[in-house]
């Protein structure tokens, strides 16, 4: 926009085409029909749910109800000193959570870099980060208890579950750079340094929202099957608890609440991701 047209007042601006409203009403159609669906499977779920169960069709032994996860959460809410508060474990869950999910994107960005930086180091561990990452990381729980202790080998599992993956990711991303742009650094005199911090990061920022993405959901992950071994505190110990004892509100509770974790953090990512994209 030229600097007269950002002066002109807005009665002088001309009027949106028929066709630019048109488009407008469309979007916004579409946007409502999206969320109207999304919202309408959730209700055929949740009623599907609280039906099946009342009448027989699924034994409520197993399921509970949609109806009795309030209550829970009320009930579950009084400390006592046997059991703490279910925002007491919900804290340990999301705690452990942030600490896996921003060790994984600080060490796989620096793990990244120096792939990028000595090519020939890549090809040396390109197939040990492939097998790595396609091990199932469930077998190390055991073997994190025994080293880590029960605390800490929470956090080795929410590391070991989203690392790997995270540097495939970052590198993939570093070696898609646009090779021009590198070359024309280069020519201006950049060092390495500064084609990595300048061009090859800034250039990789889609690549690391994706790995974001990723890394969230697989830290939780992995803090859950950390807390189904060792924890006697956490979400993912409460739902060991509630299958133990057959309480399966409990178990619902505590699955609901991951569910509700997980929204936020992807909602957090998509807003950290649209005020990137905007200063891009």
């Amino acid at each position: 926009m030229s600097r007269a047209d950002a002066t002109m007042p807005q009665a002088a601006r001309p009027a949106p085409s028929a066709q630019y409203r048109d488009w407008l009403r469309r979007e916004r159609r579409t946007r409502l029909t999206i969320r109207g669906a999304q919202l309408a499977l959730l209700v055929v779920f949740l009623v599907a749910w609280e039906v099946l169960p009342r009448a027989q069709i699924i034994n409520p032994l197993f399921t509970s109800y949609p109806s009795a996860i309030w209550p829970t959460f009320l009930e579950m809410l009084k400390a006592s000193p046997q059991q703490p508060g279910i925002l007491t474990h919900t804290w340990a869950t999301v705690m452990a959570t942030v600490v896996g999910f921003t060790a994984a994107m600080l060490i796989g960005i620096a793990i990244a870099s120096m792939l990028w930086w000595w090519e020939g180091l890549y090809k040396v561990l390109d197939p040990y980060l492939v097998v790595a990452n396609a091990m199932p990381k469930t077998a190390f729980v055991p073997i994190f208890y025994i080293w880590l202790g029960a605390a800490l080998s929470i956090y080795g599992m929410s590391l070991a579950i989203s690392l790997f993956i995270t540097i495939l990711m970052i590198y993939s991303g570093f070696q898609g750079i646009d090779p021009n742009k590198i070359k024309l650094a280069q020519t201006f005199g950049a060092s390495k340094w500064q084609i990595l911090v300048k061009v090859v990061l800034p250039g990789s920022v889609p690549t690391l929202i994706a790995a974001l993405k990723v890394n969230a959901g697989l830290s939780l992950v992995g803090v859950v099957v950390g807390e189904f071994q060792s924890a006697n505190l956490g979400l993912g110990y409460l739902i060991i608890y509630g299958s133990q004892i057959l309480k399966m509100n409990i178990v619902m509770t505590a699955i609901t609440i991951l569910a509700i974790v997980s929204s936020l953090m992807y909602l957090a990512i998509a807003w950290l991701e649209a005020a990137v994209m905007r200063r891009r």
